[in-house]
């Protein structure tokens, strides 16, 4: 079987910061919350912390993250746990080929202790987040690996061709922060023609619905962004959405070299639509995939779009 090993910590590094937009979709605010990860003690009052993203903290109550948007919740415990997270994936077979059923099996560790088990929190209704993209971010597919006896957290999945694929984990230790996995396969069969993303495409149509991505001023690197996504379908606004893992709307962003991921939650908000607003953070100039994941009608539907980040003024 194929065994990857990947430290946690470098891994955390690919990730970069965003803020969740006020419940207000035709507004956006910035966060007060501060990530304090280097645990220093907050006096006078409660700690809130994210549960996705523990180690950001605040002393407010009713703050949101500004890494994912998702509502601090008190807690008085310290942020992370001092140790060192790695992501061990098998396959089977140990070879994938396209059109052939395979399971994906994952076994969180810590550093200097594999064979301790790693126990995960259930964070937006799952314990572990599975994102698989194909290297030229043409394809993207949101599994749920789920919790076996062999102590394994395991998915089934069918690549449809072959290729070289991205595979992320989001996942949290029960105790710790927020950890990501990333490991790299490669799939045997046939290979379709690289797709190669150039323009903006803010503009997205299936099935009737369409959904449009706008921003609420020049996208720039290293500046606040407020981002929001309004839904149709059949030419009508969409205002009876259904939430979708605890959320009106998951959002995915990949830079093009694949070495950037964000996972991104709205604010909870009075209505259901049919606009879902984001606060959002590049850290880089470049160009960026996003993807945008909705429930209505009974079916989740995945949207995409392409973004050009431009350098800082």
């Amino acid at each position: 079987m194929k065994r990857t090993l990947l430290p946690a910590l470098v891994l955390a590094s690919l990730t970069w910061a965003a803020t969740g937009c006020s419940s207000n979709p035709d507004s956006t605010t910035a966060a007060t919350a501060t990530a304090d990860a280097s645990g220093t003690e907050h006096t006078g009052g409660h700690i809130y912390s994210c549960p996705m993203h523990p180690e950001v903290t605040s002393t407010k109550a009713g703050d949101n993250c500004p890494k994912c948007g998702m509502k601090l919740e008190h807690t008085d415990k310290p942020a992370g746990d001092g140790k060192t997270y790695q992501m061990n994936l098998t396959t089977q077979p140990a070879q994938l080929a396209a059109g052939q059923a395979a399971t994906l099996s994952f076994l969180p560790q810590v550093v200097g202790q594999e064979q301790a088990p790693v126990p995960l929190a259930v964070v937006h209704e799952k314990k572990m987040h599975l994102i698989i993209v194909s290297r030229d971010l043409s394809e993207f597919y949101h599994e749920h690996p789920e919790f076996t006896a062999a102590g394994r957290y395991d998915v089934p999945f069918t690549f449809k061709t072959g290729g070289d694929y991205v595979l992320f984990q989001d996942y949290t230790p029960s105790g710790s922060s927020h950890q990501l996995g990333r490991q790299e396969v490669t799939v045997t069969g046939a290979r379709k023609a690289p797709v190669k993303f150039g323009q903006d495409q803010l503009q997205w149509r299936q099935d009737g619905y369409q959904a449009t991505l706008s921003f609420d001023k020049p996208v720039q690197a290293g500046q606040l962004l407020g981002m929001r996504i309004d839904v149709q379908k059949d030419g009508q606004p969409v205002t009876d959405l259904d939430n979708y893992l605890g959320a009106l709307g998951h959002v995915v962003v990949i830079s093009e070299d694949t070495q950037n991921y964000l996972h991104v939650h709205p604010n909870d908000q009075a209505d259901r639509g049919p606009r879902i607003g984001f606060n959002t953070n590049f850290d880089k100039p470049g160009l960026y995939r996003v993807f945008l994941q909705f429930n209505h009608g009974g079916k989740i539907h995945t949207g995409d779009f392409t973004v050009n980040v431009r350098p800082a003024a």
